[in-house]
C-alpha cells in the first residue's frame, strides 16, 4: 500500500469509523442551523414530520383538502428529507447502515413514544429542535418553558424505565447467523455513500435550473446536519437523560455550548436585519411547558428526540422508523383537529427576550441560563446527586 492510500486511509478512518467528539457536534450544529437561518428557514424537524403525515392522511382519503405544504419542496419538509438523508449517506459511508429489528415490546415502546412526541411538538411549537434548541436561539421565551419541561419529562420517563427493567422481562431477538458468500456489504457501504452524496449534490444543482435554488441549498445544509449528528451520534436525549441516568453530562455541554453559540449568531441576523425579529418565536410558554413533559416522556419511550429518531430511522433501527411514522401521523392529527390556531392563541403570548431587555442583556441571559445548566450537571457528574440509578 502507498504512503498516499495509507494517509487516505487513516484520514478516512478518522472521519467514519470513530465518533466525532460531542463538542465537535454541538459546534458544528450550531453553525449549520445559523447558516440554514440565514439562509431563509430556522432548522426543525418536527413541520417537516407533519408535511409527511398530512400527505399519508390525504393520500389514503381521511382529508380533503390538498396539504397547504408540498411534500418535497417545503421549507420544513426538504429541512427534514435532507436530515433522513444526511444520516443515511452518513451510515453507509461508516458502514453502519442495516435494518436491525427490535423486540416487539420494543417496537410497541416506539409507537407510543412516537404519538407521545407528535402530540408534544404540536403544543410546544415544535419538538426538541424547533420547540427547544430553535426556539432558544430565536430568542423565543417559550424555548425556556420547553427546556423545564423537557427535563421534567425525561424523569418521569426514566423512572418508567426503570420501573420496566424491575418487572417487565423483555425477550431479546435472536441474531441470526451470517450467510456465508455473497456480496461483503461492510465493503460496499462506503461506495454507496459517496454515490448517495453525489447524488444530493446533483439533485441540489439541478434545483437550480427550476428556481428552486432556495430548496436545494436547505437540502443541503440539512444533509450536512444529518452526517453531523449520526457521526457524533447526538441525541437530545443524553442531554436529558443521562445526567439522571449516569450522572454523565458530555452531551448537556454540547447542547448547553450549542445553544449559546446558535443564540448569539440568531441575534447578530435579526439586530442587522437580515430576518425579521420575531421569525420563529410564535411559541407559547405553556405549551411549551405541558408539551415539553409529554415530549419528554416520549422521547424516552422511543429512545431517540426528533432529530435522534429521524437520524436512527437513517440508519435502519426498525424501532425508529415506526417512532418517525407516528410521530408525523400524531403531529398532523392532533394539530389539525385539537390544537388549532385558535387554542394555541389561548396559552400564551410569543415573546421575544430581546424586546425586553435589548440584545446585549438578552445574549448575557441566555448564556448565563446555559452555564448554570452546565454547571449544575458538571457538579451532579461528581457528586451523583440528581442520579436515579
Amino acid at each position: 500500500m502507498s504512503v498516499l492510500s495509507e494517509k487516505f486511509k487513516e484520514g478516512y478512518d478518522a472521519l467514519f469509523d470513530r465518533n466525532w467528539p460531542f463538542w465537535v457536534g454541538g459546534l458544528l450544529l450550531a453553525l449549520l442551523g445559523i447558516l440554514c437561518f440565514a439562509w431563509g428557514r430556522p432548522w426543525g424537524v418536527a413541520g417537516g414530520l407533519r408535511v409527511w403525515g398530512d400527505w399519508i392522511f390525504y393520500g389514503l382519503g381521511i382529508y380533503d383538502q390538498t396539504p397547504p405544504r408540498a411534500l418535497f419542496y417545503s421549507d420544513p419538509a426538504i429541512l427534514t428529507w435532507g436530515l433522513l438523508f444526511g444520516a443515511f449517506g452518513s451510515a453507509l459511508l461508516s458502514r453502519q447502515f442495516k435494518l436491525q429489528m427490535a423486540p416487539t415490546w420494543e417496537l410497541f415502546k416506539g409507537l407510543v413514544g412516537g404519538t407521545l412526541m407528535g402530540i408534544g411538538s404540536v403544543m410546544a411549537g415544535g419538538c426538541n429542535v424547533g420547540g427547544f434548541y430553535t426556539a432558544l436561539a430565536a430568542g423565543s421565551v417559550s424555548g425556556f418553558a420547553m427546556m423545564v419541561g423537557l427535563i421534567i419529562g425525561a424523569v418521569i420517563g426514566l423512572k418508567y424505565l426503570l420501573w420496566e427493567m424491575e418487572n417487565i422481562t423483555v425477550k431479546p431477538l435472536k441474531e441470526k447467523p451470517p450467510k456465508e458468500g455473497g456480496i461483503d456489504w461492510r465493503k460496499v457501504q462506503p461506495w454507496l455513500g459517496a454515490a448517495f452524496f453525489l447524488f444530493l449534490i446533483l439533485w441540489a444543482y439541478c434545483m437550480s435550473f427550476r428556481a428552486l435554488t432556495r430548496y436545494g441549498v436547505l437540502l443541503l445544509l440539512a444533509a450536512g446536519i444529518g452526517l453531523v449528528i449520526q457521526r457524533v451520534r447526538f441525541c437530545f436525549v443524553r442531554a436529558f437523560r443521562d445526567p439522571f441516568m449516569t450522572g454523565e453530562a458530555v452531551a448537556t455541554r454540547a447542547v448547553a455550548l450549542s445553544v449559546m453559540i446558535s443564540f448569539v449568531g440568531f441575534m447578530i441576523i435579526k439586530w442587522s436585519g437580515l430576518r425579521p425579529e420575531m421569525t420563529y418565536v410564535y411559541h407559547h410558554w405553556i405549551g411549551g411547558l405541558v408539551g415539553g413533559v409529554i415530549f419528554g416522556v416520549g422521547m424516552l419511550l422511543a429512545g431517540g428526540c426528533g432529530s435522534g429518531s429521524v437520524w436512527r430511522a437513517g440508519e435502519g433501527q426498525v424501532k425508529l422508523i415506526i417512532a418517525v411514522l407516528c410521530f408525523a401521523l400524531a403531529n398532523s392529527l392532533f394539530k389539525k383537529l385539537v390544537f388549532t390556531s385558535q387554542v394555541a392563541k389561548a396559552w400564551g403570548t410569543p415573546y421575544f427576550l430581546a424586546d425586553g431587555v435589548g440584545y446585549f442583556w438578552a445574549i448575557v441571559i441566555m448564556c448565563a441560563v446555559m452555564i448554570v445548566w452546565w454547571a449544575i450537571m458538571a457538579w451532579n457528574e461528581e457528586t451523583d446527586s440528581l442520579t436515579m440509578v
